[in-house]
């Protein structure tokens, strides 16, 4: 008889021990096909994340050669002044044309004199704030002005510490003019509304009054509590950033750019043009991607989990139907003997053993499709949930103590505090926003083929297991055994 005939009527005939090994079988292949998926989902996640992250690459005044200048400076005066370097425009917008980034956002600060209207001074210890009359004749101003790109791509809007509630954002649109942003508390201590123009006053010799027309009105959550007006977050005013360079006598020029990605896993080469446009000891270029560890190390773990699932499963699922078949074999020796004797080869009969657990893992692998995906996606999205969690409280713990080292330029809004706690508050909360929540997790082609492979590996290994003890016995001692 032919032994594919043979394994079709043992199976029919064994309908017990057919049903114990679909049930097994099964039960591997489901997990199998799980880890698979969620393996896959993760890869899936892992490549979205390198485009959705958001890392930054910051181009700023080297502060090290800063001081060293200064040191250096054959100025007879007792105080010696810090220059802030420049970079020009075109070098910094040949840099942003580069392919792997996303967009910039080129920042330039200035400091005025408030002169047709009242500064806010938070008092210490207080949670309101008072006005002080504008014109202080200081060399540094009472009014910050940050020159940007767009407001909307500052750090501080980013992380809705700052957000607009009347006019609108400044824009690339607002460049070479003199339109503005200012906040709250500024224009309801001055009856500022959006339209209306205000003055300032320049704090170099001459003190030429500049007009600026208000575009827009922002709100900013902190405070500041030193009591020193240029340092009250509401004296802050948002402009383009040719404004400040104009005040300062540096037209065409700027001092920080802070370029995003489209691909984080772009950062080093994107790092390395970047520093080779800008071709400046003077300038420091550096870049941020917390961000993106911060979404990535959960895909990761996912991934890696996955991984294991389906080497421990396969292991396990071999080894217990390689002890299933052995035993199987010790309860079938007087029919093995029987076909031996009869003139039946070895090789077939194990031809037999394969083909019985063949017919077995077409069924198991319908079984596995059909459940595979809903075991995949309830443990994948768990596990998602469980390194996301972790990653949160590992992060918050990093982030408990006074503020790491901001990005240049990132003390916007008057006072260096609230800048450097920005940056990881910040980082923190666009990881937070563009976390996944959830894994995509579907059976593709590729994860049946995967799938089937396995299963053909694993039946393949429990029946070579169980042929040694076939092999290595001549008929007779088959059936003596019996």
């Amino acid at each position: 008889m032919n032994y594919l005939k043979r394994s079709m009527l043992y199976l029919t005939h064994k309908k017990g021990q057919s049903l114990l090994l679909l049930l097994i079988m099964s039960a591997i292949l489901v997990f199998v096909l799980s880890g698979i998926i969620i393996q896959n989902a993760a890869v899936s996640a892992t490549n979205s994340v390198t485009k959705s992250a958001g890392t930054t690459i910051s181009v700023s005044a080297n502060r090290n050669k800063m001081f060293s200048k200064m040191r250096s400076s054959s100025s007879k005066s007792k105080t010696k002044t810090i220059t802030t370097p420049t970079v020009s425009n075109t070098k910094i917008k040949e840099a942003g044309s580069l392919s792997t980034v996303a967009y910039y956002n080129i920042t330039n600060t200035a400091s005025v004199n408030a002169s047709s209207f009242d500064t806010v001074s938070t008092s210490t210890g207080s949670q309101g704030g008072g006005m002080m009359k504008g014109g202080s004749g200081a060399s540094t101003g009472n009014i910050t002005i940050d020159g940007v790109s767009s407001t909307k791509l500052t750090s501080s809007f980013i992380s809705k510490e700052d957000k607009i509630i009347s006019g609108r954002n400044i824009t690339s649109s607002d460049a070479n003019t003199k339109n503005v942003v200012i906040e709250k508390e500024l224009a309801s201590s001055n009856s500022i509304k959006v339209g209306d123009t205000i003055t300032v006053k320049m704090t170099t010799s001459g003190k030429k009054k500049i007009k600026l027309k208000v575009v827009g009105i922002y709100k900013a959550k902190s405070t500041s509590s030193s009591g020193m007006p240029g340092s009250d977050p509401s004296n802050t005013i948002y402009t383009s950033y040719t404004l400040p360079a104009t005040i300062t006598g540096t037209e065409g020029k700027s001092s920080t750019v802070t370029y995003t990605l489209s691909n984080s896993a772009k950062e080093k080469a994107t790092t390395k043009k970047i520093k080779s446009i800008i071709n400046s000891s003077s300038f420091s270029v550096s870049s941020n991607d917390e961000s993106y560890q911060q979404l990535l190390q959960p895909m990761k773990n996912v991934q890696s989990f996955a991984k294991k699932i389906v080497w421990l499963v396969a292991i396990a699922g071999t080894i217990i139907l390689g002890l299933i078949i052995i035993l199987s074999v010790r309860t079938r020796q007087r029919e093995i003997g029987v076909l031996v004797s009869l003139g039946e080869s070895k090789l077939r009969i194990i031809g037999q053993l394969f083909s019985e657990l063949f017919v077995i893992l077409i069924g198991a692998m319908v079984i596995a499709l059909l459940l595979g995906n809903f075991v995949g996606n309830k443990v994948g999205n768990q596990l998602l949930a469980q390194q996301e969690t972790t990653s949160v409280s590992s992060t918050s713990g990093a982030n408990g103590g006074p503020g790491g080292g901001g990005a240049p330029g990132s003390s916007q809004n008057g006072g260096g505090m609230r800048g450097s706690a920005m940056t990881s508050q910040t980082t923190t909360s666009a990881a937070n926003k563009k976390a996944l929540k959830t894994l995509n997790t579907s059976i593709s082609p590729s994860s049946v083929i995967k799938l089937g492979g396995m299963g053909l590996v694993i039946i393949a290994l429990a029946v070579c297991v169980a042929a040694i003890s076939i092999l290595r016995l001549r008929p007779k001692d088959i059936l003596i055994g019996e």
